[in-house]
């Protein structure tokens, strides 16, 4: 036990360690990458930054995860025993289970499928379908692990005043809010770091986003395009924007750690 996870921790490091080393040195001599639109010729060996699939990420990310957590907190609520059968219940969590194993581009290419059948093309609305239905099952298994833990006698004294279903949702779903913002967190998480879902479905172009329909890079995507390049110089500006990925993710699982943290000084028995 203690040589697999010292075989996971000095992996991790690495990974990190040697992402930051040769990304932080690239940002330290061009700190303007961020902040800076692509050029004409970018992934040529061209000036400018990566502008572009940074805000592309955020507004595809975003906006499914604000659908994915919504249809979350529905159906988490929906398979407990106000609503849905036990039998029911354990099928679509099984079902959620699945999808939760399934491959991100299978989310892709599906999400594919339909804008071929519709004669479009790859657009920032399609991504924000794909990582919507990629984030959908991660974040419903936690907002039902939350929702389950809530204690059995809240729902009986607020059944006991005269509540509705309606408002007793309501009270369990603000003792359930500090699980369902990690999960919220956490698929975000999934969402931001993913390409493969994303890479048919929005684009791989080099243009700031321009709108829902417009093609739009996300920063996975802009990644594996300069990994690949023949130029180093290019190969190098990848390992940049690999740190800024994952200092987003890693602020991400922080922030939901403390956010749930704080939201649970506000229910009973929290911290």
């Amino acid at each position: 036990m203690l040589g697999a996870l010292a075989v996971v921790i000095i992996s991790l490091f690495m990974v990190i360690g040697i992402t930051f080393l040769k990304g932080g040195a690239v940002l330290l001599e061009k700190p303007d990458l961020v902040v800076t639109p692509p050029g004409s010729r970018y992934l040529l060996g061209g000036d400018g930054g990566f502008l572009h699939a940074v805000l592309g990420s955020i507004y595809m990310v975003l906006p499914a995860t604000a659908c994915a957590a919504v249809m979350a907190l529905g159906i988490a609520l929906y398979l407990q025993s106000d609503y849905a059968g036990e039998h029911v219940a354990e099928i679509i969590r099984a079902v959620l289970d699945v999808l939760w194993g399934t491959p991100s581009i299978v989310y892709g290419i599906f999400v594919f499928a339909i804008i071929v059948y519709l004669q479009q093309r790859a657009s920032l609305l399609a991504g924000i379908v794909a990582l919507t239905l990629l984030e959908l099952p991660v974040i419903t298994r936690y907002a039902d692990e939350a929702v389950q833990m809530v204690p059995r006698q809240l729902k009986e004294s607020t059944y006991s005043m005269g509540g509705t279903r309606w408002e007793t949702a309501k009270v369990v779903s603000r003792y359930a809010l500090p699980g369902v913002t990690a999960g919220i967190l956490i698929g975000l998480g999934r969402g931001i770091g993913d390409a493969a879902s994303v890479i048919f479905t929005s684009g791989a172009g080099g243009t700031m986003p321009g709108g829902l329909f417009s093609t739009t890079t996300a920063l996975p995507v802009m990644i594996f395009q300069q990994a690949s390049s023949c130029y180093p110089s290019v190969r190098e500006q990848a390992y940049a924007a690999a740190c800024i990925l994952i200092l987003a993710v890693f602020a991400l699982n922080v922030t939901s750690r403390l956010v749930a943290g704080y939201l649970s000084r506000y229910v009973p028995g929290g911290r």
